[in-house]
């Protein structure tokens, strides 16, 4: 196994390639290869769920472990989805039946009163009992558009209106994408703070 192999406390496809895309000096090895469960995400925050992945993902693979834990927050939806972001219509529920559910619950309000920020948890564990991990977090402001827009990107990528390019994320190039994100951001705070620990090498 490469020294430089972490286990990516996720199965999502689209997060697998922004994450790796952003990590080129390390090789992510989703958690389902390890036949890693999907652990229940108990926690109240985004902090708290991203630890309880990392945890579980280095336990069964035995490796230094990146969990992220990521969701839309919506002011006129009293923050939600949030952490409930991916299951917001219910449980195994496709982005489609998320963003539809977003949009109806926001049918007949304004623009100006659909303010929105996408949020991102990164999650470092060296092993399951890490007393110390190290925990990097973004946030993207923006807006939800009242329809869907462009075919790039994922999840609520579609609805999520950029501020200052009059565009949905779903337009977005990958490149700039992750030069705006929360998770472009969050791994930039993540990439620093493990240079300052001195993890320069992941042995």
């Amino acid at each position: 196994m490469n020294t430089n192999s972490l286990v990516l406390a996720s199965g999502n496809a689209g997060k697998i390639k922004e994450l790796q895309a952003l990590l080129p000096n390390y090789t992510l090895i989703p958690q389902t290869q390890f036949h890693v469960s999907d652990i229940e995400e108990t926690g109240t925050t985004f902090v708290e769920n991203a630890i309880l992945k990392a945890r579980h993902a280095a336990k069964i693979s035995n490796l230094h472990a990146i969990a992220d834990d990521s969701g839309l927050v919506i002011a006129a939806l009293n923050d939600n989805p949030a952490i409930y972001s991916a299951r917001y219509a219910g449980e195994n529920a496709t982005d489609a039946e998320n963003i539809a559910k977003v949009l109806r619950e926001l049918n007949g309000v304004p623009l100006e009163k659909r303010q929105a920020y996408f949020v991102c948890v990164l999650v470092f564990m060296r092993h399951a009992n890490d007393p110390y991990p190290i925990i990097a977090q973004g946030r993207w402001d923006g807006f939800i558009l009242e329809k869907t827009i462009g075919e790039k990107g994922f999840g609520y990528d579609p609805i999520f209106g950029v501020l200052d390019y009059d565009c949905s994320a779903a337009e977005l190039d990958f490149e700039m994408k992750n030069t705006l994100s929360h998770r472009g951001k969050a791994l930039a705070q993540l990439q620093r703070e493990l240079l300052l620990s001195n993890v320069n090498s992941l042995k």
